[in-house]
């Protein structure tokens, strides 16, 4: 047995409270090392009086990776504490005691110490992660403001083009507002959404508002507080729930507290929030121009025009959580997304997590991370983050063809294995966005692929994110070529991808508790036919996936009794997959 390998951190994602009183357990070993594993476990006060350690149950495996197996028990404690620790007998037959201190010979003697077992020391239900159950049923919808709808053309900036009269550069305006959107809520009701992340709409002088100048008021190129109140009641008597976009990373260039530090420098009331090395910091000066990399403050990447807040400083502090409190009270939006949260503190965000949450306790925080992200998803800052690491993967097997299924299968369940399952639960899976070229486009307008690709995310843990217009067949390279205007004219909408849509959105909602609750199973990787099958399991139904990413038709094993709930290049009298294709089932 590689001893090693073994891996269990007690109060992580291998030891938590998933529902009240029940607590799952995970322990990782070498993959196709271990025979089986059982839990040794029971009340810390009772170890002597009711010998539990001559007892054990088994753990389930739960997924594999390239390199480890994952191991599972749910349980429960009558006392709500307890001390547990595994008894592991690895295929060549050595059976090992794995606990707090270490790994022992697995003897009687070992077992009855009570000092060698992890331990829970209670139940804390004010501890416990919990993810608002809203959001398991979310289908979540993007809209960069400025290219979804000009619903009102008297708010249009100066120099606003016609619309998709051409594709955008990084300064065009196109007229997009708020009142676009209400105009067009029926639509995405009838799509299927249930949720709308917003990028900015606070005052900016960009046409992406990543440049905030002021927090409190919408961009008057996009409406007013009125029109953005109408828009919420409006959303919320369909259904549909709002996200907008924080950007408290770093402020825009022209925001009242920047422009006072150009005039006042190191004098300025609001120096110290930002993180300033040298003085003069107006642009042009002091190496502060675009394209360097000297910048005398610290900014969002290289970017002279977005300087860095310093969240450490209690003024700033102050400042933002009552920004960030001040929408839901009086606008009762229901989800932040945070811009750049990777690069905040952590204790701010602990701050903001306490402010938000005791507003409404089922508000959503999601945060913007490209990587692993466990610091930030221990249930005390984000529930979730936008799963790019997860989705990337998927992309990489279906769109690009750059990894085997088994590559593919291994990262996706090494993604998952980092988080709690409530955390996966509500995971924001997009497959393209406004920092990404658009799905149709690096899949090299091959809608098939696209088709394929979407249907397996629509089919996994976490809540997926259609970008805006990708429904209807809409295309774009990197930034900006994938912030095009939304093509409103239905002739030149792809109707048929549209149906597509629709017939997914609407399989993921009537089947919400198998694919956010029920457990994954991949049953079928096949490398060389670049073919994966899976299962996603309740007590209650079994929905069956094969998907044939490989160039010629691959039969499956015989369906059964199992109804054929969506398919695409699927021969049914031969039960084969064709190329580009796939075939979902269900069994209740």
């Amino acid at each position: 047995m590689e001893r090693a390998a073994l891996l269990h951190r007690p109060d992580s994602e291998y030891a938590y409270l998933y529902e009240k009183d029940e607590f799952h357990i995970r322990l990782r070993t070498k993959r196709d090392d271990v025979k089986a594993v059982h839990v040794i476990k029971g009340d810390p006060y009772l170890i002597d009086q009711d010998k539990w350690y001559q007892e054990s149950e088994p753990m389930t495996l739960l997924t594999q990776t390239e390199d480890f197996d994952y191991w599972l028990i749910k349980t429960t404690a009558k006392y709500r504490r307890l001390q547990y620790a595994f008894h592991v007998i690895g295929i060549d037959g050595e059976e090992v005691f794995y606990g707090d201190r270490g790994i022992f010979p697995c003897t009687e003697e070992t077992k009855a110490g009570a000092a060698n077992y992890f331990r829970m020391p209670y139940f804390q239900e004010v501890d416990r992660f919990k993810s608002p159950q809203w959001v398991k049923d979310t289908i979540w919808y993007q809209i960069f403001p400025e290219r979804f709808a000009n619903g009102d053309t008297s708010n249009d900036p100066e120099g606003t083009l016609a619309w998709g009269s051409k594709d955008p550069d990084r300064e065009d305006f196109f007229g997009g507002d708020l009142q676009g959107v209400i105009d067009n809520l029926d639509y995405l009701v009838d799509l299927g959404i249930n949720g709308i992340y917003f990028c900015p709409i606070f005052k900016a002088h960009s046409n992406h508002k990543y440049d905030t100048i002021d927090y409190y008021e919408i961009d008057p190129d996009f409406g007013d507080k009125e029109t953005f109140k109408t828009l919420v009641a409006e959303a919320h008597k369909r259904g549909i729930k709002i996200m907008l976009d924080a950007v408290f990373n770093h402020m825009g260039y022209h925001s009242p507290q920047w422009q006072d530090v150009i005039k006042n420098e190191e004098k300025s009331q609001y120096a110290d929030w930002f993180h300033i090395h040298s003085y003069p910091v107006e642009f042009g000066t002091n190496g502060n121009e675009e394209g360097a990399t000297t910048v005398s403050y610290d900014t969002f990447a290289f970017t002279p025009r977005m300087p860095k807040l310093n969240t450490a400083n209690p003024e700033v502090q102050k400042y933002l959580l009552d920004i960030a409190t001040y929408w839901i009270k009086e606008f009762d939006i229901d989800a932040w997304r945070l811009d750049v949260a990777n690069e905040v503190d952590h204790n701010f965000w602990k701050l903001f997590y306490k402010e938000t949450v005791a507003l409404k306790d089922d508000f959503y925080i999601l945060g913007e991370i490209w990587h692993s992200s466990q610091s930030w998803l221990q249930g005390d800052e984000f529930h979730a983050v936008m799963n790019y690491a997860f989705t990337e993967t998927i992309e990489n097997f279906f769109v690009y063809e750059g990894i085997s299924a088994d590559k593919m299968i291994s990262g996706l369940n090494e993604q998952l294995m980092l988080y709690r399952q409530q955390t996966n639960e509500v995971m924001f899976n997009m497959l393209d966005s406004h920092d990404t070229a658009r799905l149709l486009t690096i899949a090299k307008e091959d809608k098939e692929v696209a088709k394929m690709t979407l249907a397996f995310t629509f089919l996994q843990h976490g809540q997926p994110c259609v970008y805006y217009g990708t429904e209807v067949g809409m295309t774009g390279e990197n930034d900006p070529d994938c912030r095009k205007c939304m093509v409103w004219d239905k002739e030149e909408q792809d109707l048929v991808f549209y149906e597509f849509m629709k017939d997914l959105i609407a399989l993921r909602k009537d089947n919400q508790e198998t694919l956010t609750k029920g457990s994954l199973e991949f049953i079928l990787s096949d490398n060389d036919k670049q073919v994966v099958g899976f299962e996603r399991r309740t007590a209650d139904q079994v929905m069956t996936a094969y998907f044939n990413r490989g160039n010629e038709a691959y039969v499956i094993s015989p369906l059964n009794s199992q109804e054929i709930v969506m398919s695409q290049n699927y021969n049914e009298a031969e039960m084969a997959v064709g190329t580009k294709g796939f075939v979902i089932l269900k069994t209740t």
